[in-house]
């Protein structure tokens, strides 16, 4: 997340500023719309002046002198823009005639160009705050990004591969190209910095599942995560760090899982030198949706007594807040409220 970018004054008002979030839509080029009617309307300009140039001779100006073609270009614009000053006037029975032929559908048009512009730009800008608004009141339970360059925009690509609704997806950056691209993709994404509480607080960060903290700065993860953990002190926090000795701050900072990029992308390099097997393994099980998955479960209910799911392989148990290997714990006796960590095939569920 580029840090230079806009930030949001943070406790300035607790109104809501809808225009900070983009609802996920098609990308357009609205500049390009409208320079097309613009040049569009004055064409049509300078084919009401050729009508006029070319019928001169049906044609009277009040000053009594030949009409050229800076005359035919002002009576063009007066008469589409519906001002008719009168000065210049339609005399011979061809000229009225190319006036209610050409002339008036032309003015019609331009009118009609004018008005449907102004109307399309009103209209597209009271949709996007009502499908806002519609949104805000509707959110809950979603998943917030914050930073959404490479590792934001994995971290999306996992949910979804996981079943997790793009509706429910929220990008947060500064960057406002970033923030379009995220709209793109049919995620709501909101333009601003992270670190500010009136930013979060249009990703409805108070009724959030939890925030996925990806800038491209440790530092700002640190302020981010302190300032997600104040708003929300329920959310699960999974921040990513770049630099070891900055990890702790993470942690005391409010995150519930410190992901060390630098060194886990260092291990599966060192492991890609002597088993380069085991790091297609590894990979396939962090490509959710396909081949063996890594997934966190609670224990089945076989008979009354908690139980693996099945197909499933058994690799660790949460009890407790506490992480146990599975041969740390006997399969037999797991524990009604244990989360489960095992292997099982994507497709199987």
């Amino acid at each position: 997340m580029d840090e230079q970018g806009r930030t949001v004054a943070a406790g300035r008002s607790r109104v809501p500023r809808f225009d900070l979030v983009r609802m996920p839509r098609r990308l357009r080029a609205p500049f390009t719309a409208v320079l097309r009617r613009v040049g569009f309307a004055l064409g049509l300009v300078v084919f009401v002046a050729l009508v006029v140039r070319v019928g001169r001779g049906g044609y009277v100006d009040v000053t009594g002198d030949q009409i050229d073609f800076l005359d035919a270009l002002y009576y063009a614009s007066v008469t589409v823009t519906t001002t008719g000053y009168g000065d210049i006037t339609a005399i011979s029975s061809g000229a009225r005639l190319a006036t209610v032929v050409l002339i008036t559908p032309a003015r019609i048009l331009f009118l009609i160009l004018v008005v449907g512009t102004t109307v399309e730009v009103l209209t597209e800008q009271s949709r996007q705050l009502l499908a806002t608004k519609r949104w805000r009141q509707s959110v809950n339970d979603h998943y917030v990004i914050c930073g959404f360059g490479a590792t934001g925009t994995s971290a999306a690509n996992d949910l979804l591969n996981r079943g997790i609704d793009a509706a429910s997806i929220v990008a947060v950056d500064n960057d406002l190209q970033v923030v379009h691209e995220a709209g793109r993709l049919g995620f709501v994404a909101v333009h601003g910095d992270a670190s500010q509480s009136a930013v979060l607080r249009q990703a409805a960060i108070d009724r959030a599942r939890a925030v996925i903290v990806a800038p491209n700065r440790d530092d700002t993860a640190v302020l981010i995560t302190l300032t997600a953990r104040e708003m929300n002190p329920d959310v699960h926090i999974v921040a990513g760090g770049r630099e070891q000795e900055n990890l702790h701050l993470l942690r005391q900072g409010g995150a519930n899982e410190v992901i060390d990029a630098t060194a886990a992308v260092g291990r599966m390099l060192g492991l890609g030198t002597y088993a380069p097997g085991a790091v297609r393994v590894f990979d396939d099980l962090l490509d959710a949706g396909t081949g063996l998955e890594l997934a966190e479960v609670p224990a089945a209910d076989v008979g009354g007594q908690p139980r693996p799911p099945a197909g499933a392989t058994l690799i660790a148990v949460i009890r407790n807040g506490s992480l146990l290997r599975a041969d740390q714990v006997d399969a037999e006796r797991l524990q009604a409220d244990d989360r489960l960590v095992v292997l099982r095939d994507s497709s199987s569920h």
